[in-house]
Parts: structure tokens; sequence; C-alpha cells
């Protein structure tokens, strides 16, 4: 609740303003936490108006409960399920990324995220037409691998450039201007929602651990507020725009037991609806290019789940529904 001022709700004049800021009472948290009575006496005002003035600032400011049936009713019309493309990857994810989610990619250097990602916006803005955003804080991404994934998808030089142009390319390599990026999308919603070209549906941040890692140990506190700003950013985009947003972070060796997790540690593992571990380490020698997928947190499938992908062939749309998963 922010400052009184004129015009803030039906009723408040500047006039009425002045009197009450007069008396100390300045925000709408003081005028309605005050005794209106008393405040009537003092500024000259009618008791009945300052009633009925608290009851419409009531109404505008404070949060009101929803019942589970109209939450699951406003889910139902709003969620939309994007396929990734990646035959294994949709079955670990229920058939596909979730609009209003977050869902994070986990491995360590050379796993294999970034080419995932790049198969997702490859992905979205060919065969379902829609727009995406990708923020590369780590230069990963390359116009050329854009390209050679799209070429895989059609022949057509007239639909892959079409495709290119709905992949909006952002580099951010602090958190800062990640921030600004995010905030100044959610500014921009009401030009962002349509166009002629599709809607905005996924957001890709590779990664969050770039920008975010470095301003985490000892006792950097900020560094922690700058982490769960991002986090708070990132979930109100995906719900206030109803896109997918798809990150990704890597590993770290845990000081303790010395096993690899998750880097960003406890707070961080709240963010993400899903997650997802690409594991490289079972995959090497004569496995190649092919990779273990364990879903390790999902809000609607049992963890521990996994299937293979083969990263050399992520390109090819026709050969992404045939790998073979391993269910444990």
């Amino acid at each position: 609740m922010g400052v009184l001022r004129a015009g803030l709700c039906p009723g408040l004049t500047q006039d009425m303003v002045q009197l009450l800021q007069s008396r100390g009472i300045k925000t709408v948290v003081d005028l309605v936490c005050a005794d209106l009575e008393e405040v009537a006496q003092k500024c000259g005002l009618s008791y009945k108006a300052l009633v009925a003035l608290r009851r419409v600032l009531l109404a505008q400011f404070s949060a009101f409960p929803f019942n589970g049936a109209d939450l699951y009713e406003e889910l139902k019309t709003s969620t939309a399920i994007l396929s990734t493309g990646i035959g294994s990857l949709d079955k670990l994810l229920d058939a596909g990324l979730y609009t209003g989610e977050v869902t994070e990619i986990v491995g360590a250097p050379g796993s294999g995220k970034t080419q995932v990602c790049l198969c997702v916006a490859a992905h979205v803005a060919h065969g379902l037409q829609q727009n995406v955003l990708y923020i590369d804080s780590n230069g990963g991404l390359t116009a050329s691998r854009i390209l050679q994934l799209l070429q895989a998808r059609s022949p057509d030089e007239e639909e892959q450039a079409g495709a290119l142009q709905r992949i909006q390319v952002v580099r951010a390599f602090d958190i800062f201007q990640m921030l600004d990026v995010l905030q100044d999308l959610r500014g921009a919603v009401s030009q962002q929602v349509s166009s002629s070209s599709g809607t905005l549906k996924v957001v890709v941040v590779d990664s969050v651990a770039a920008v975010v890692a470095p301003l985490l140990g000892g006792q950097q506190r900020e560094g922690l507020a700058l982490m769960m700003q991002l986090a708070r950013e990132l979930k109100t985009l995906a719900r206030d725009l109803s896109v997918a947003v798809l990150v990704t972070n890597h590993m770290t060796r845990d000081r303790d037991s010395g096993q690899l997790k998750p880097a960003l540690g406890r707070s961080w593992s709240f963010v993400p609806s899903t997650r997802l571990l690409l594991d490289s380490t079972q995959s090497s020698g004569s496995l190649g290019s092919w990779r273990v997928v364990c879903l390790t947190k999902s809000p609607r499938l049992p963890t521990g789940c996994q299937e293979t992908v083969d990263l050399g062939s992520l390109g090819t749309p026709e050969q992404s529904p045939v790998f073979q998963g391993d269910h444990t």
C-alpha cells in the first residue's frame, strides 16, 4: 500500500489528502489502521465518508482469498503445454514445458544444457510458430547453430528466416543487465502479448548460475538478495505473461560430502517447479553424444524417472520421439 494522494480512489480529493497528512496520516496503511472517529473529529471530515473511503481502499489494495476450484479453473484456461521438440524430455515433463512455470536444466559443463535450450528455441519458433526470448549470459548461443537446427527441420529458406525472426536474443553478462531485461519485458507486456509473427511463449535463460554464482559465498548477503530478486522476476514473468521459463544451472561439489549437487543452494532450489538433471558421466566412452536425463523435481510426475537423449540428433525432429527411456 502506497502514499495517500488525490485520485488514488473515488472520493479522495486533494483537500482531504492535505487534511489527513496534516494529522500524520500519510499512507494508505495509516488510514486503514487509524481510529476513524478520532480522525473525523481532528480533521473535520465526515465519519461516514471516511468509512466508505477505507472500504474502497481495502477492496483496491488488499489480497483476497480464492478457493481451490477457482484457482483450478484459472489454471485450465491460462496454461499451455509446449512441446520441447525432444521426445525424451517431453516424457519427463509430462508432455512439455508448462506456461506459468519455471523449468530448470542442471548439468556439468559440457553436458549439453545449451544444446537442449537451442533445440527448444528452434522447435518453438519453427514448429509451434511462437516467439522466444533467449537470454544468453555465458556466450553459448551462436546464430550458426540455431540455423543448423532449423535447416534440419525444413529446407525452405523462407521458413528458416521466419523462425529466426521469432527468436529474440539478448546478451546479459551480469545480474543487473538480466534484471533490466526481465523488468523491461514485463513492462512491455501490452506490446509483447501478440504480434503478426506469434505470441511470446518461452523465455530461455542460459544460464542463471553464470550471473548469480559470483555473487554468493561467505557473508555476501547482497548476492543472496539479488538472487532472490531474480527468482521473483522469473516467477512473476512466467505467471503474469503466461510464458514458460526455461533456465540452466550448473553443478557444484558439496564441501562436506564431496557429492555433486545443483549450484545456487537451497534457497534457489524452491524456484523451479520442475528440475531435470542432464548427466554426461554415465554417457562417456562408446556412448558418445548420448546423455541420461533424470527428473529430480516435478509437481506432476514421480521423481527419479530417467530417459536417454542423443545430442547428436537433436536437429532432426523425426528422430526425437523414438529415444528409449529407462524408467526407475
